[in-house]
């Protein structure tokens, strides 16, 4: 598990089980049992704390990162690989996350 790869996550009910981006730096991950995340939806609404993503990103259909919705989640229920973000695609996070928390 590293920064910037989108895995799927279980959310717990009524939510389901939909992709996630790890955003927790490299350095601490293999000391943590929770990793921060940012939630992958289809739903987009063209907002600054979101962040486009298509099939050239690896992903099913189009969908954002959501940075209004981060979240610290336990590994255990982090799962398997979709893709890996390109680092102008975690620049643009970066962005976005600094938009949705106001800093």
């Amino acid at each position: 598990m590293q920064r910037g790869e989108i895995r799927w996550y279980k959310f717990k009910h009524p939510d389901k089980k939909r992709p996630v981006l790890i955003l927790t730096r490299n350095s601490i991950i293999q000391y943590l049992g929770e990793v921060t995340i940012a939630p992958i939806t289809t739903k987009i609404r063209d907002i600054p704390s979101e962040v486009f993503l298509s099939t050239s990103d690896g992903l099913l259909k189009d969908c954002v990162i959501n940075s209004d919705h981060i979240q610290t989640v336990s590994k255990n229920r982090i799962g398997s690989l979709i893709t890996a973000l390109s680092n102008k695609k975690m620049e643009a996070v970066g962005k976005s996350i600094i938009f949705a928390l106001n800093i």
